[in-house]
């Protein structure tokens, strides 16, 4: 087997022409040299394989190339290369200015190549400061680094500094179509534009990932093999779902996003390309635009396609709604349902079977998708409710004024309404928002038909009873309190005892807290009372007397006094035993 050499290297540029997405820092050197107006020290910095250490060779060779030397000449005695990371000693900076002092046996200058000098101790760094300083007129310092800011300033103020920037994707693609050129490799422009995308700026990324596709599909280069071996979610997938959002299928785009799933995509990067392919329509709905963006010829028609289905509101919604997703998505312990929850709202956006208010951000999803009989969803929303099986009446829609209802009010013979029925009313009343005109005059409609559904007053049975049987009920339910556990409301209820006033019985509490408790179980024990005793006109009447707090002993010196009261003796018993409490 032949030795293969990657096009990383092959390709490495020799001449500042030959760098690519660098010119202004390669005219900046070239005009330096020309005009012999160099520094001694120069610091190259910025992103991986975006050519530092590239410009950096280029630099050496051709300060040392006067004219009279031959064409291959590398002068790779005058040039040293230092890695940082692995000789990041004292010791090591010690030997380097110990070799400085000596004067090139070829060539002008040496030139010394120090890359990733940020991984440099801080011992080192300033054992370097000196030399880098004030160096010999035959040395020449590179430093080169992707991390500026961990190199301490007393090094940055010493030179001159060089920024590189990402590469673009255009300047990527074009290199990569002379590199296919000269392998004899047929590749498709949307295949390059994908391999430039994916790079994220650095010319050696691209080049590694070009051999790799290249080693699996061959002399052939296609976009489906590069979304295939880059593991790249395909532009394809996305057209397909926005496709699905504006027409509100969401089967369609829930089973399009398992699919996607299935492929070992991530749900993160898919919401992430879904905001940016959003972008991308948006960007072509204006020609000012259309420059922006960064994609092939063929695909940039599709776009086009595209822009002009989508409106730029559903495009604005669906951007925040789907970074909003990107955004929650790592701390979601749902991450599957958190994405899918984004594609119903997206999907909602452009359904306009159902009014939506501007001022809130909840979007309404498409009934119609959901199909669920009248009968199951009454069922769902009231698990204890069964399915009806007669017809249902139909009910009136008619809106009622309040002047109607007023009137109606005021036409209508008093009604003698107990308790009990009006509870009830208000129970139910409670599910109903009371901050609409509607609400009001359904909690209106459902209390008359309550007390329709009641018998009459003349119907309720009103026998007397004495207080005996009253306490006797009394006492019965609290019992029965006590027995559910609810410990501190038989202690509320046996505090005192109730007096009765005809119908009316009264309690007295020290105060409002006990009260409230109280007032909490008041229809259950009104409930309790009127069917033991058979009058349903019992009533309850729950007041708070401070000075009845002095009835009730609660620390162990208050019932202590209590006994004393009931039984002298209790004193007597205690100073007996010298008893203390």
């Amino acid at each position: 087997m032949e030795h293969f050499i990657v096009s990383a290297r092959k390709y490495r540029p020799t001449t500042f022409n030959e760098v690519v997405g660098q010119r202004a820092i390669t005219k900046t050197l070239d005009n330096a040299i020309e005009h012999n107006h160099l520094a001694q020290a120069l610091l190259f910095t910025g992103p991986r394989g975006v050519g530092k250490t590239t410009c950096a060779r280029i630099l050496a060779k051709k300060i040392n190339d006067d004219g009279t030397h031959h064409e291959d000449e590398d002068f790779a005695f005058n040039i040293f290369e230092l890695d940082a990371a692995s000789n990041n000693s004292v010791d090591d900076i010690r030997n380097l200015i110990d070799q400085v002092r000596i004067p090139p046996q070829v060539g002008s200058y040496k030139v010394y190549i120090i890359d990733e000098v940020h991984m440099l101790s801080s011992a080192a760094f300033n054992a370097f400061l000196k030399t880098l300083e004030e160096p010999p007129k035959h040395a020449i310092f590179i430093l080169a680094t992707t991390e500026k800011h961990k190199i301490i300033p007393t090094i940055l103020s010493r030179c001159q500094i060089f920024d590189f920037k990402r590469i673009t994707v255009n300047d990527i693609k074009s290199q990569l179509a002379e590199v296919a050129v000269s392998e004899g490799i047929q590749a498709e422009d949307d295949a390059l534009h994908i391999i430039a995308q994916k790079a994220d700026g650095a010319m050696r990324d691209a080049l590694s990932m070009f051999d790799r596709v290249v080693s699996f599909s061959g002399k052939n280069l296609t976009r489906i093999a590069v979304t295939e071996n880059l593991n790249v979610l395909d532009y394809s997938y996305y057209f397909k779902v926005t496709d699905l959002l504006l027409s509100n299928n969401i089967p369609e785009v829930l089973t399009a996003f398992d699919e996607i799933l299935s492929r070992g995509f991530d749900g993160h990067h898919f919401i992430a390309g879904l905001a940016s392919h959003f972008r991308d329509l948006l960007v072509c709905r204006n020609p000012e635009t259309i420059k922006l963006l960064e994609v092939g010829d063929q695909v940039k028609e599709m776009y086009l396609d595209q822009s002009k289905k989508a409106t730029q509101e559903f495009l604005l919604q669906g951007i925040e709604l789907a970074n909003d997703c990107d955004l929650k998505y790592k701390n979601s312990r749902n991450q599957r349902l958190l994405v899918e929850l984004c594609l119903l709202q997206l999907a909602s956006l452009t359904f306009s079977g159902e009014k939506k208010n501007s001022g809130n951000k909840h979007f309404v999803i498409p009934p119609s998708h959901f199909k669920v009989s009248k009968d199951r969803l009454k069922q769902l929303q009231d698990p204890k409710s069964e399915p009806k099986t007669e017809p249902e009446e139909k009910v009136s829609t008619k809106t009622t004024t309040s002047e109607e209802v007023s009137t109606e009010e005021k036409n209508s013979e008093p009604v003698k309404v107990f308790e009990r029925p009006q509870i009830v009313a208000e129970r139910n009343a409670e599910k109903i928002s009371a901050l609409s005109l509607k609400s009001i005059r359904k909690k209106q409609e459902l209390k008359k038909e309550l007390i329709a559904q009641q018998p009459a007053a003349e119907e309720l049975p009103v026998e007397e009873f004495s207080e005996g049987a009253m306490l006797k009920a009394w006492k019965a339910y609290t019992n029965e309190i006590e027995s559910q556990g609810k410990f501190n409301l038989h202690s509320h209820l046996t505090m005192g005892i109730p007096k009765l006033e005809g119908t009316l019985i009264h309690l007295v509490f020290p105060n409002d807290t006990i009260k409230l408790e109280v007032e909490r179980e008041k229809h259950q024990l009104l409930e309790h009372l009127r069917s033991n005793l058979k009058n349903y006109e019992i009533d309850l009447s729950i007041e708070v007397v401070e000075s009845e707090l002095k009835r009730y002993a609660y620390t162990p010196l208050e019932k202590f006094e209590k006994l004393k009261e009931k039984n002298p003796l209790v004193e007597t018993l205690r100073k007996e035993f010298d008893l203390d409490l």
